[in-house]
């Protein structure tokens, strides 16, 4: 008997296209790299802000975000934090860096 579950499969849905999104948005292989160290790391931190002396897991939430901060400057865009506190605030934000974006071919001559 197959069972169906409707608000599993919209759940799977919605993180295969965020992670779609995320990939993306780091292709530099440096950056995915500190992101894969870095996200974690400041998981971590937040985790800690509750067992562990402030400042542990504050260091550790720095940490986390720095190698991912200078992954993203490898790659040319904005952090995802700041890119919602730019778009809050109505300035301009890179989501994809332009050297990673598609090209946009101008007529159907160009697709040969």
């Amino acid at each position: 008997m197959r069972y169906r579950f409707p608000i599993a499969r919209k759940l799977l849905a919605l993180a295969g296209r965020a992670r779609r999104n995320w990939l993306v948005r780091h292709r530099t292989r440096a950056n995915f790299w500190l992101h894969i160290f870095g996200i974690p790391m400041a998981f971590a931190g937040v985790a800690m802000l509750f067992v562990a002396p402030w400042y542990w897991g504050v260091g550790a939430i720095v940490l986390g975000y720095l190698p991912q901060w200078v992954g993203h400057q490898f790659e040319g865009n904005d952090m995802g934090e700041l890119i919602l506190v730019k778009r809050l605030l109505g300035l301009p934000v890179v989501t994809v860096a332009p050297q990673c974006e598609p090209r946009v071919l101008e007529s159907p001559a160009e697709n040969v």
